[in-house]
């Protein structure tokens, strides 16, 4: 380890050097809003996800405030642990220098992990806790110590509490065991003190979702009917080929550590993850957390292929490494906006506008909402000021109102709808997003401000009507509990 320690750290310098310098541009994007706000109601769950990310959350605001920069540095250290679990995940499977480089290189080179790691979600902590739990299983069965089981299972609880989809990481491993070693392990009590030290961990999710009528299952409807069934299985399947070199060494090392028995394992559960994730109809992205133990086993088998020429290795490194460059602007916001639409060669429409990538459009036209709603406030006399409250229609517009305005909204959108109508009276309200129909439907008063336009947002966040509304028809208190099965529509 000490051995090779110098080219690891230099591995994740890089991987955290090219994320600083593309984390401060741009602005929030809109589930980056939601998971901050997430941190202002600490919780054992939220309707959308697992608490994990929430509770990062708090710590961002604890150490950073609402700094985007300091909220984005946690997924991209997440990124950067990954680089080193590929790095010690070769040196598991017998692994040397070049293997360590290669290793490392393809967590750079992969181009989906650019996008995974720059954006404060889930998806990163996902990959980190599946990176993490490989690296524990593959060193439990080089060393037999029972330890690390003990450290799967608490890797597999915060799993859990991060993303619900961990469980397929768990029935891959679990099912692939059984056909290592006659299955030994399973006579092992050691196993089962990990799984309940997991379930343990898992606990308070799971007593949070019976309380709150199991949400998971509405919005797993929701996800259903919107996402999951527009998945195609030949788009699951092509997108694994998204970086071909990277996926080319993947599948060197499938071949090599399934003509290993002591390895067996990692090859089967690559596989056994992969079925189960393709029959489900998962979204593409989130099989590429299974792809580090490939990527540690793809490059030891290159590493021995190439011993007579090792330099060959470097020649590796450099195509992968070139091949994600190129496409480097396209993955972060390395580049300022006015720049990055000349590299793209993205022409204004007949209305001024820019067709970006949708997480980039969706980092647009937060600011101009907040700032506009905030003037109209501050017109406002004092005694309306007293009973005025931020109506948002979705929670991207909520979220820009409670991390970039410093106020919180009131929206019944997600987990915002779990957050309440709040103690404010809604005498007065901003609109921000909601339609002529919604409004008129609860105030008798309302007045159109202005209707906002941004050349780069997302078409949903283009032309959003901002209203001045007063006397209420109904109380949101009165009607907010029948609001609960909408929260996703």
């Amino acid at each position: 380890m000490k051995r090779y320690l110098p080219l690891i750290l230099l591995l994740c310098l890089v991987k955290l050097a090219i994320h600083m310098a593309g984390n401060h541009n741009y602005d929030f994007m809109r589930d980056e809003l939601l998971h901050l706000s997430a941190g202002h109601h600490p919780a054992w769950g939220y309707y959308e996800f697992p608490p994990f990310i929430g509770w990062v959350a708090r710590v961002s605001i604890f150490l950073f405030g609402h700094s985007l920069v300091g909220m984005r540095l946690f997924a991209t250290l997440a990124g950067v642990v990954i680089v080193a679990l590929c790095c010690l995940m070769a040196m598991e499977l017998g692994g040397k220098k070049w293997a360590v480089f290669l290793a490392g290189v393809c967590a750079l080179a992969f181009l989906p992990y650019y996008r995974n790691h720059f954006l404060f979600q889930p998806v990163a902590f996902d990959q980190l806790f599946w990176a993490l739990g490989f690296y524990f299983v593959l060193r439990y069965v080089n060393t037999k110590r029972n330890v690390y089981l003990v450290y799967t299972g608490i890797t597999a609880g915060f799993g859990l509490m991060n993303k619900y989809t961990f469980v397929i990481w768990i029935a891959g491993i679990l099912l692939a065991l059984l056909f290592h070693d006659k299955a030994k392990v399973y006579r092992n009590k050691w196993l089962y003190i990990g799984g309940g030290i997991a379930l343990l961990i898992f606990l308070p999710n799971i007593i949070w979702q019976y309380r709150h009528g199991i949400p998971f299952f509405l919005h797993l409807e929701q996800l259903s009917k919107t996402q999951l069934e527009k998945n195609s299985v030949f788009e699951f399947i092509m997108m694994q080929a998204l970086t071909p070199f990277t996926l080319l060494l993947s599948l060197g090392g499938l071949y090599f550590v399934m003509r290993r028995p002591q390895w067996r394992f990692l090859g089967i559960a690559f596989l056994l993850m992969f079925v189960l994730m393709w029959a489900l109809r998962s979204k593409s992205y989130y099989f590429f957390a299974a792809y580090p133990p490939m990527f540690a086993a793809g490059a030891v088998w290159l590493e021995a292929l190439t011993s007579r020429r090792p330099r060959w290795n470097i020649a590796v490194a450099a195509v992968m490494m070139g091949f994600a460059l190129l496409a480097l602007p396209l993955l972060i916001p390395v580049l300022p906006i006015e720049r990055f639409v000349k590299y793209a060669r993205i022409k204004p429409d007949a209305e001024g506008r820019y067709e970006l990538t949708s997480d980039y459009a969706d980092m647009f036209g937060w600011r101009e909402q907040v700032r506009l709603a905030d003037s109209i406030y501050n017109t406002l006399p004092p005694e309306d000021r007293q009973q005025c409250i931020f109506w948002a229609e979705n929670y991207g517009e909520a979220g820009a109102i409670r991390i970039l305005g410093n106020r919180e909204p009131v929206c019944r959108h997600g987990s915002f709808w779990t957050w309440g109508p709040g103690p404010l009276s809604g005498e007065v309200a901003i609109s921000i997003g909601n339609e002529a129909d919604v409004v008129d439907m609860i105030y008798e008063e309302h007045q159109l401000i202005r209707i906002i336009k941004h050349p780069y947002a997302i078409d949903e966040e283009n032309n959003i009507p901002v209203y001045l509304c007063r006397k209420p028809k109904i109380k949101l208190k009165d009607i907010w509990p029948t609001l609960e099965k909408r929260v996703f529509e």
